[in-house]
This record gives C-alpha cells, structure tokens and sequence, in this order.
C-alpha cells in the first residue's frame, strides 16, 4: 500500500528527492522500484537535513512500536504524521510522538494501487486545515478521500471498504462456480464473471443513481434477474449475510485494536 500511494504521489508530480523511504530489509521488487523512481531508500533513517513535513507510516501493525521511536525523532513541531497501520489508534500512535503531534489515521484500499481507491481519514484535535488539506491532496493521488470525526467507526470502515475488496473478489469466484455449475467450461464461466462484475463497477461509478435504481433497470418483471433476485434478496438471503460478514470483520477489528 505505502509504494501504491507513492507511486500515485509521484505521478501526481511529488520530486523524487522529497522522498525518503526506511526499510531496513527492501525485496528485490522495492530495490528496482527505487533505483526505477530516484527516490532514497536506507535501512534506517538516521537524521534528515530538516524535520519532514509529513511521515507516512505504512508498516505492518505488528511492528508499529518497535518502528515509531526512531521516527519519532525525526519528527518536528510541524510534522504529520499519517498512519494507514490497520488497527492501530491514534492513541498507539501519539504514545510514541511529543503531546500535540498531528496524526491521522487513514484506511484505504488496494484498488489505490491502480488508482481507484477510496481512504477514509480521522485526525486527531492537532491536525490544522492546513495539515488536513496536505494529507487529502496526498491520499486522492490513488482515489477518493472521505473522513469521519469518531475513530471508533473505523472498524466499520475498515469492514465495508478496508476488507471490501475481498468480498467483490469472493462474488467473482462464487458467480465462476455457478457458471460452472449451469454448465459453462471454466475458462468462459471466470471470462464473464470477471468482465461483469468489473464493468458493473465502472458503470456504477460513472452512473449519478444509486445501485438499487441500477439493479431495477437490469431486472424485467417475471425475467431471469428477478427470478435470481428472489433468491439473492429473500430473508435468508445476500443481504443478511453481508451484514453479518461485516459485522465479524468490525468486531475483528476492535479486538485487534485493543
């Protein structure tokens, strides 16, 4: 995630000497990426000529606490500090920082990697309109950006757009398995269920209607999509188990956080 919103920053038009990277085990793919891009890269970063403006914290949560204390030090008054660690607070990160360090916590997803993403931001009291302006600018580089004023609805967040992606993969499988099961070969089954579930996003995102009024288009009275809905929508149907599935992954989310 840190190199697809690097990668979008840069191509948005960020100098590649404004960037610093600290990664004290780089893979083969991240030694070409930075050799590629002329960015700078250093197992750890010792000292900078003056405090960065903003440091992006994009490790995993495991490691937060044993990273946070060296970038800590680099940090000045002004400095923000954005966090995309899943789980991890903003009270895990300011334990770590000076009091009044300015911190968001921001979610986004792996459809950033290709530019599609959407993040959804929470700053602490510390976090000026200035600061807030720089981290929007920085995080739309790869999608949208949207933010909520309760931390405590990151979890749903994380649960709906965070682990989305993962759903939307899972109906393309399950859509592979019932052509399949109707008796398509496996090669067209997966053509078309990639191809649909790919286009009907693009369409919903370049639509101004809301989903529901999308699907009542694509549905005839006493057609084959109602007779699918009837048993997509009935009680025991998609929409519960989505609701629960999104339910697990937030309380997840809240164990994980503790």
């Amino acid at each position: 995630m840190g190199t697809a919103l690097l990668t979008g920053l840069l191509e948005a038009g960020l100098s590649p000497g404004q960037v610093v990277i600290q990664d004290p085990a780089p893979s083969p793919d991240i030694q070409e990426y930075v050799i590629r891009e002329g960015v700078r890269c250093a197992p750890v970063i010792a000292d900078l000529d003056k405090a960065p403006t903003v440091i992006l914290v994009a490790v995993k949560p495991q490691i937060m606490d044993s990273v946070m204390p060296g970038l800590a030090k680099l940090a000045g008054p002004n400095t923000l500090t954005v966090s995309i660690a899943a789980g991890r607070t903003i009270a895990s990160v300011e334990r770590h920082l000076p009091a009044g360090a300015a911190i968001i916590r921001a979610m986004p997803n792996t459809p950033a990697a290709i530019g599609a993403g959407i993040t959804v931001c929470c700053a602490n009291a510390h976090v000026g309109a200035a600061q807030k302006a720089v981290a929007e600018q920085m995080l739309r580089a790869v999608g949208d950006v949207d933010w909520i004023e309760d931390e405590a609805q990151m979890d749903a967040v994380t649960a709906v757009s965070g682990s989305g992606p993962a759903y939307v993969f899972y109906l393309v499988e399950a859509m592979t398995e019932a052509g399949i099961a109707a008796g398509l070969d496996a090669r067209l089954s997966a053509r078309l269920a990639r191809a649909t579930v790919a286009g009907s996003g693009a369409l919903l995102e370049a639509s101004s209607e809301p989903a529901a009024t999308l699907r009542r288009n694509v549905t005839s009275p006493g057609g084959t999509t109602a007779a699918a809905l009837e048993v997509l929508m009935a009680d025991d149907g998609l929409k519960p188990l989505m609701i629960a599935a999104v339910a697990a992954a937030t309380e997840r989310g809240r164990e994980l956080a503790k």
